[in-house]
This record gives C-alpha cells, structure tokens and sequence, in this order.
C-alpha cells in the first residue's frame, strides 16, 4: 500500500481530513498530516517535527495541500517549504521517485514560487489531477 503524507497549514485541518478520506479511499495509507500544535512549547514544536519528517522519510507520496491563505493563491509556507525541500533532496540524493503532488499553482506572491517553478520543469514536483 502506498504510503502518503499530507503537508500544509495547519489553519486547514478540518480541509485535510477531507483528503484523508479520499486518498484512503484510493488506497492510500494516509501516515502523516498536520497537527495543531502549541509552538511556545519547544518540546512538543521539537517532536512534532521530527515525527512528521520521519513520516516523510517512510512515506511514497507527498501531498501539499497549498490552499489559499491571507489572499494567497495556492498558499506554501516555510515550513511547508522545507518539507517539501527535503522530500526533493531525498529524491535526488537516494535516486528514489517519491511523488510529490501540490494541490496548485501557488501565485507569485509565494516566496518560493521560483523554486517551485523550477521544481514543476525538472519534474520534481507536480500538480495533482485530482482525476
């Protein structure tokens, strides 16, 4: 079974348990996905990020969830970034093909709208057909 982590805002929890259910019901395996966390607390900020990229490391497919945000189309944060970042590294340094799926095009207003444009054109990353 194909093993998948969803990344994105948190501020969208309700909206991913929604993509749970549909890649579970694709015959994902669905191992990781955001958790509300308090980020004044350096402990639980510290393991929730380390769980979550141990998901990534063990997952097949990632999926960002780049929902709009403050008037940002296709939404990704730094932190939706790095995971994302480290997903492509591992590809490039290991020789895997973990899939790596955005939910859209993010807008010019993303810091990181360069680099994911770079990322669609080598083929590192894609747009979800949702077909």
């Amino acid at each position: 079974m194909n093993k998948l982590v969803i990344a994105g805002s948190a501020k969208f929890i309700e909206e991913m348990e929604e993509w749970k259910s549909f890649f579970k019901n694709k015959g994902y395996d669905v191992i990781g996905c955001p958790k509300k966390i308090n980020q004044e607390n350096s402990d639980e900020y510290k393991m929730a990020h380390i769980n979550f990229f141990k998901s990534l490391a063990e997952a097949d497919t990632l999926f960002v969830f780049n929902q709009d945000k403050n008037g940002i189309e296709g939404y990704i944060g730094a932190e939706t970034f790095a995971e994302l970042s480290f997903l492509v590294a591992q590809n490039n340094i290991n020789n895997t093909n973990k899939k790596i799926y955005l939910l859209k095009m993010p807008s010019k207003e993303v810091s990181c709208y360069m680099e994911i444009q770079n990322f669609i054109k080598l083929g590192w990353v894609a747009i979800f057909d949702k077909n």
